[in-house]
C-alpha cells in the first residue's frame, strides 16, 4: 500500500511575507493588492483559490488595527447613533454610501476581474496610471491653494457618494481602494487628511464584508492548502505592521502629501512591466 501523500501547507515564512505586504500597502495609497500579485509572482506562489483567499482574509488584520486605532472615535460615535446624534448619523450614512457602489460592482464583475487582470502587468499599468493622477491632482490642488475642509465632520453625504464612486475604481487591481477614495474626496473638497481617515473607515464594512465572504467560501481550501497557522501569523502580522503605518501615514500627508506615493507607484510600475517583458 502506497505512502499517503502530505498536504503541502503554506510555509509560515511566506504567511508573514505576505501580512507585512498586506499591512504596508492596505492603507496607503500603492495598492495591496497589486503588491500581493506582484510579490506573490516573485515569490514563486501559485495562483490556487487558497492562496487567493488568504490574501484576502488577512486583510482582517488590518481592518482590525483600524478599529484599534479609532476606538475612542467609533465608540464615541457608536453611543451617538444610540442618542440619534446628527454628526454620529451622517458618518453612518456617508459610510454606506459610499461603500454600496464599490460593494455592487464588485458583485457583478469581482469574479470577471480576478480571472482576468489578476496578473503583474495589468497591475503595472494601473500602479503607473493612478501615479500620474495623483501627482497631478495634488499640483492642480497646490496651484490652487486649495487644501480642502478638514474634519469627518465635512464628509456630507453627497461627498460620500463621490467618493464611493470614485472607489470604484479600484476594482482594477493595482489601481488602490486607498488611493481612488482619497484622490475622490479631495475632487469632492475634503483635505488629503481627512480623505484618508474617511477612506479607513469605509474600508471597514468594504473590507469585512470582503474578508468574510471570501474566508467562508473558501474555508475548505484554506484550512487544507494554507493552514491554521499561515493563516492566524499572516493575520496577526498585517494587524501589527498596518497599525504602524495608519498613524505614521497620516503624519506624512500632513508634511508631504501624496505626491512621492505617486512617484512611488510610477518607478515600481515601471520596474513591474520591464521585467515582465524579458
Amino acid at each position: 500500500m502506497g505512502r499517503r501523500k502530505r498536504r503541502l501547507l503554506m510555509p509560515i515564512w511566506l504567511a508573514i511575507v505576505l501580512g507585512v505586504v498586506e499591512g504596508l500597502t492596505e492603507y496607503l495609497p500603492v495598492s495591496s493588492t497589486g503588491h500581493l500579485i506582484v510579490v506573490g509572482h516573485a515569490l514563486g506562489l501559485q495562483k490556487t483559490e487558497a492562496n487567493d483567499a488568504f490574501e484576502v482574509v488577512i486583510q482582517f488584520g488590518a481592518i482590525l488595527a483600524v478599529v484599534v486605532h479609532y476606538r475612542v472615535m467609533l465608540a464615541g460615535h457608536a453611543r451617538g447613533l444610540s442618542k440619534k446624534n446628527k454628526e454620529s448619523v451622517q458618518l453612518l450614512m456617508s459610510i454606506v454610501i459610499a461603500g454600496l457602489p464599490f460593494v455592487v460592482l464588485a458583485k457583478l464583475f469581482g469574479h470577471a476581474i480576478k480571472d482576468k487582470l489578476f496578473a503583474p502587468t495589468p497591475v503595472a499599468i494601473a500602479l503607473i496610471v493612478g501615479g500620474i493622477v495623483m501627482i497631478v491632482v495634488e499640483r492642480v490642488r497646490k496651484v490652487r491653494n486649495a487644501h480642502g475642509l478638514d474634519g469627518i465632520v465635512n464628509v456630507t453625504p453627497a461627498r460620500a457618494l463621490i467618493i464611493g464612486l470614485g472607489q470604484c475604481f479600484a476594482l482594477f487591481p493595482g489601481t488602490s481602494r486607498s488611493m481612488s477614495s482619497i484622490v475622490a474626496g479631495q475632487i469632492a473638497g475634503l483635505s488629503t487628511r481627512t480623505a484618508a481617515e474617511f477612506s479607513f473607515l469605509v474600508g471597514l464594512p468594504v473590507l469585512g464584508g470582503a474578508t468574510l465572504y471570501e474566508g467562508y467560501k473558501s474555508r475548505h481550501a484554506l484550512m487544507h492548502d494554507v493552514g491554521v497557522a499561515s493563516i492566524a501569523i499572516g493575520t496577526v502580522v498585517s494587524f501589527f505592521v498596518a497599525w504602524a503605518v495608519i498613524a505614521t501615514f497620516l503624519r506624512y500627508l500632513g508634511k508631504r502629501g501624496l505626491e512621492p506615493f505617486g512617484a512611488y507607484r510610477i518607478v515600481l510600475g515601471a520596474i513591474v512591466l520591464m521585467v515582465m517583458s524579458r
